[in-house]
């Protein structure tokens, strides 16, 4: 059989979770969509359900298979629903719910739930995905309110840039949310991502909502925000099923995108960008080796790819090749407000137009 294996590690997956807990403070959601970031969404819902505080899932389809295998705790929907028919699952099967749009709003408006739904209601406060935008935000909490269907309406936005520190689009989405909710009843709220609770002291409100971070990956640049000592919960390995030498000049797979510069001795490897190993991973992205670094060079094929052995003369065929994180390299800020400011400009906006 094919030498290609992924192995999830479950205790790291409960040591992330209470790891972002502890760093938010209060209740955080454990969000497992789109199959818990592919690793295996009702495992991961069983391996944290004595310790988490709920869950968040993209859509019904996902809740419903992880009501199906016993999982109790609360989930959210943080798409909300996409037709009126869904309500009714939603309120059999206990969801929590998103509402983020006048449509939404309206099928609330209109459902018979045999008791009030629990609401997540969602302002748009600057990355105009979606939400209420802010002028519209209290009107439509008062027709929750008024509509009788509402039992709980927890405040919510989400950060568009909370994964880079420097730039302050954060702070401004903070002013903007905090400025929307003034005048309504307190109640809780929930501002932070993964990014927020771990750089974003002031997004820490009463649920946190922590994505990326469970599965060991920090949004952030090294050495900035909580060190989290977040630990990979997947293990992405294969072997080396082919070794050959090259010499200086020699190109590599797919375009001729590297070339030799020295004797080279390469490994073939079986994983590619079918198995899920990004097709464009750039020569020079990490890999361990037999547990020594090494790297990637030439393009990703489908099924293979191919290593550096060079300086690994004890590796060969059937060596074990991890893959591995490449370092984080945040935009930088100042050449991203110069390129957003000349769209502006192009665009007819001026430079005090409003920007996403």
């Amino acid at each position: 059989m094919r030498p290609l294996t992924a192995t999830i590690r479950l205790d790291h997956l409960r040591h992330n979770y209470q790891q972002a807990r502890a760093a938010h403070g209060d209740k955080t959601l454990a969000v497992l969509k789109a199959n818990a970031y592919g690793h295996g969404a009702v495992r991961c819902a069983q391996a944290l359900a004595d310790i988490a505080d709920g869950f968040a899932v993209a859509c019904l389809e996902e809740a419903q298979e992880l009501r199906a295998a016993g999982i109790a705790n609360p989930i959210l929907l943080l798409e909300g629903v996409f037709e009126a028919g869904e309500l009714q699952a939603v309120d059999a099967l206990d969801l929590w719910m998103a509402v983020a749009s006048e449509e939404q709003l309206a099928m609330v408006e209109a459902a018979a739930p045999a008791k009030p739904f629990n609401i997540w209601l969602m302002l748009d406060s600057g990355m105009h995905r979606e939400g209420f935008l802010p002028q519209d935000y209290q009107a439509a909490w008062r027709r929750l309110e008024a509509s009788g269907k509402a039992g709980k309406i927890t405040k919510m936005t989400h950060f568009a840039r909370a994964d880079e520190p420097d730039v302050p689009m954060t702070f401004s989405q903070l002013e903007m949310f905090d400025a929307a909710m003034r005048g309504l009843p307190a109640g809780e709220e929930s501002v932070a991502n993964s990014a927020g609770i771990l750089c974003h002291p002031r997004a820490q409100r009463n649920w946190g909502r922590v994505g990326i971070a469970l599965y060991g990956v920090t949004p952030l640049p090294a050495g900035v925000g909580q060190d989290a000592d977040l630990r990979p919960v997947m293990r992405f390995a294969s072997k080396v099923f082919g070794v050959r030498e090259l010499g200086i000049g020699e190109p590599i797979g797919y375009g001729d995108n590297f070339v030799t510069h020295r004797p080279t001795r390469v490994g073939l490897v079986a994983c590619g960008y079918a198995d899920g190993y990004p097709r464009r991973a750039s020569s020079g992205s990490p890999v361990r080796v037999d547990g020594a670094r090494s790297r990637l060079i030439g393009r990703v094929s489908m099924d293979m790819l191919t290593v550096d052995l060079t300086d690994l003369p004890d590796a060969g065929i059937g060596s074990e090749v991890e893959g591995q994180r490449a370092p984080f390299r945040p935009a930088d800020p100042a050449a991203a407000h110069a390129a957003a400011e000349q769209r502006r400009q192009q665009s007819g906006g001026g430079a005090g137009a409003a920007t996403g």
